[in-house]
């Protein structure tokens, strides 16, 4: 049997990540040989890895990927704010977004994703020690030619934002867009992205709340009722909303020929 040397457990545990005392129990075990101990490693992280799969996850990152026609987002989960923060688990969320970016199409592809990288989640399991999830990804490709795709991740990434904008190139812009975002949580670009049944919800709710309406004529009613909506647009539309800059303007009024043509906030552990 060849003698287990510190330089030997090094060297696994570069190859793995896995802990010191892991890496030479998988060495005596393996009486030396650097491959059988890494099949060990692999082994024994699956089984941990399966122990752990019942413990709740409710910390994490969000994090994206960018190229010149593509964007993709990522959100993974594990179990404590420690482990959401060190290296080893924010390089993997890192590297899970840009294997998104790679892939085929567009929209969701939380399926997708969790099947390539089962192997790779386990072994992180494994090294980190605490339950993880890849709980969605989503990857966008461009949806109209110069478009470019920008992104901003608030607290280190438990909120991030993925937006594709055309008819606009100044840096500084770009990202207050996505401060914005990431500030005011709107629910759409602008009005008229709105559906027909929000608005008539909207109506019914304004309605209903001012007994004072009750006995309006239909034609003042409507008038009144529009007023309304349009203050309820300045709350949950991008383009409307008190610039996070300035309040006393939108994007629309500052950059008129600025179009948000999409975009996904999302926050760590959120309601789907």
């Amino acid at each position: 049997m060849a003698e287990v040397t510190a330089k030997m457990v090094q060297e696994l545990r570069e190859k793995t990540g896995a802990g010191m005392m892991d890496c030479k129990r998988a060495l005596t075990a393996a009486g030396g040989d650097m491959n059988a101990a890494i099949e060990n490693l692999r082994k024994s992280g699956i089984a941990k890895a399966e122990k752990k799969v019942g413990r709740a996850t409710n910390q994490g990152k969000v994090l994206t990927a960018l190229a010149a026609d593509k964007g993709a987002i990522v959100e993974i989960l594990c179990e404590t704010d420690f482990a959401a923060k060190t290296d080893k688990f924010v390089n993997f969320v890192k590297s899970v977004a840009e294997e998104t970016l790679k892939l085929a199409g567009e929209g969701d592809k939380s399926a997708e994703i969790n099947e390539k990288e089962k192997a790779n989640l386990t072994d992180k399991i494994a090294t980190i020690g605490e339950n993880m999830q890849i709980r969605r990804a989503l990857k966008w490709d461009a949806s109209e030619a110069g478009s470019k795709f920008v992104s901003y991740h608030h607290m280190d990434g438990r909120v991030s934002v993925l937006v594709e904008v055309a008819g606009e190139d100044d840096p500084v812009i770009l990202n207050d867009i996505c401060l914005h975002i990431a500030a005011f949580n709107p629910k759409y670009v602008a009005s008229k992205d709105v559906p027909a049944e929000v608005i008539a919800k909207e109506k019914e709710i304004a309605a209903a709340a001012d007994p004072k309406l009750a006995n309006k004529p239909a034609e003042m009613l409507e008038k009144i009722l529009g007023g309304k909506i349009r203050k309820f647009f300045t709350e949950v539309c991008m383009m409307d909303q008190p610039w996070v800059k300035d309040d006393k303007t939108t994007l629309a009024k500052l950059r008129p020929n600025c179009r948000v043509l999409r975009f996904v906030r999302w926050e760590v552990g959120e309601e789907l």
